[in-house]
């Protein structure tokens, strides 16, 4: 069992609003639905039947001039891209194709889970290399709780940087935090690369690359192009030096709102790319023909007026932002830290928000530390319980933080303070979510039925987040 399984068998098992796992609750835009329709039903070009191995070819053209103009290089379409069955195969071809057994590769951390086993299996060794976390302010006893930000220190990364390093795995926009790593940040890890040597490769993982919804206010060099870039979000392979040593990964389904289709897909120099066309055709013989094709479709589409805006990458920007301060609002209400957006870049659809004390003292002491074969270390800690508590008592499921760090780490309580909650929902499971979270608030000050209704806070949280 893993914190996926548990927690779905959770939301099935409880009637909750499930702000779990990161996919959105509403059907994609239009146009892309659109794109799907008329692919599927084109007699003339027919979709339906094998296409090119490693890309459909109308898809890797259009990636290939989308991102000569991130990169602002020439993308050779044939050459330096891969189409994949999703991100999650980008990684896991990346990967077999670079790493041997004794080749270690750098984590930061926290990190998507998927990482760490996804190493293992090509025979790696994972290294982590712990973010910090850096409150607002010091405690002095009085606060409930006090948000921060994750920063990366450089002189971590040096410390474990060496001749072994094959790998960095890097993702900004960051799961679980929400981290926007800047471009001071990015630096040092360009540094780190050239020092560790010509073997050490950098994997960018860029799938929530269009959701940066408070850009880091130090990068004003990253100016807008044009409605393709995502204001804030830096592409690695873009800085000095760094275009041969970076695999660029991405996919549609966190852009479009369409997690389902499952196209990912690979931008990097034709040495790092050749050997995943030679590797994909036995994984799988090509991606979905038709939903390569309706992404083709979709891609100029989502360049134009959508929604009142001037882009549809600006109307995606913009609803993740309100979803995101609606939920801050309810989380902030209910005791939880919530990171500041006017200080911090932010970016994704995850909130990593951290357990006040009021939310801790409420979560019954039985529930803590006892025996759980899902959980890392096989004991549910306070954010595996907490999570699961109201999941089974509350109506609201959020995943804990725990799965997202090293065993090390977890046994110095550093995963105990968090728990990861989506925003990718609908207002309506936000507000029941805001609802449930009120609840335990209510019952922590033993309110009085004369005390404001929870639909009530709910209902002002929701005005406060359209202002």
């Amino acid at each position: 069992p893993t914190v996926w399984t548990e927690f779905g068998k959770l939301s099935q098992q409880y009637e909750v609003a499930n702000l779990g796992q990161g996919f959105p609750d509403w059907l994609p835009p239009k146009f892309a639905v659109d794109s799907l329709v008329e692919a599927a039903l084109d007699v003339h070009a027919s979709p339906h039947q094998y296409t090119r191995t490693a890309g459909h070819p109308n898809l890797v053209r259009a990636l290939a001039g989308r991102y000569s103009i991130h990169m602002s290089r020439e993308i050779d379409a044939m050459n330096e891209v891969a189409v994949t069955i999703g991100a999650s195969q980008a990684l896991y071809l990346s990967l077999q194709t670079l790493i041997k057994p004794g080749d270690e590769v750098v984590l930061f951390e926290p990190f998507f889970d998927l990482y760490v086993n996804q190493v293992r299996l090509a025979g790696g060794t994972p290294v982590f290399v712990p973010l910090s976390f850096v409150p607002y302010e010091e405690d002095d006893g009085t606060q409930d709780v006090i948000p921060g930000e994750w920063v990366l220190e450089s002189s971590k990364l040096d410390a474990v940087i060496s001749s072994k390093t094959r790998a960095i795995i890097l993702n900004s926009p960051h799961n679980p935090t929400g981290k926007v790593f800047t471009m001071s940040e990015m630096k040092a890890i360009a540094k780190a690369v050239e020092r560790a040597g010509p073997q050490c490769t950098v994997l960018s993982d860029e799938v929530y690359k269009y959701i940066v919804h408070a850009p880091p206010k130090e990068d004003d060099s990253a100016q807008r192009i044009n409605s393709i870039a995502s204001p804030g979000h830096i592409h690695f392979a873009s800085l000095p030096g760094m275009w041969e040593r970076t695999l660029t990964i991405s996919s549609a389904g966190k852009t479009f709102s369409a997690t389902g289709w499952q196209v990912g897909w690979c931008i990097g120099p034709k040495h790092l790319i050749s050997p995943i066309h030679q590797l994909l055709p036995y994984v799988q013989f090509c991606a979905s023909t038709v939903i390569q094709e309706a992404l083709a479709r979709s891609l100029p589409k989502a360049d134009q007026p959508y929604e009142g805006y001037d882009s549809y990458y600006e109307y995606l920007k913009e609803n993740y932002t309100r979803k995101r301060d609606l939920l801050g609002n309810a989380l902030k209400s209910a005791g939880f830290g919530v990171p500041d957006y006017e200080k911090t870049p932010g970016g994704g659809f995850f909130i990593f928000a951290r357990i006040g004390k009021s939310i801790s003292l409420a979560l019954p002491s039985s529930r803590k530390n006892v025996f759980n074969k899902a959980a890392p270390t096989g004991t549910a800690r306070q954010d595996w319980a907490l999570c699961q508590w109201m999941a089974e008592e509350k109506g609201v499921l959020c995943i804990p933080s725990t799965p997202f760090f090293s065993e090390s780490r977890i046994a110095e309580g550093a995963s105990d303070e968090f728990i990861r909650i989506a925003f990718c929902k609908t207002d309506e499971t936000i507000n029941k979510a805001a609802l449930a979270l009120f609840d335990i608030l209510r019952e922590n000050e033993g309110s009085t039925e004369e005390d404001t209704s929870p639909s009530e806070i709910a209902q002002n949280i929701s005005i406060q987040a359209t202002k």
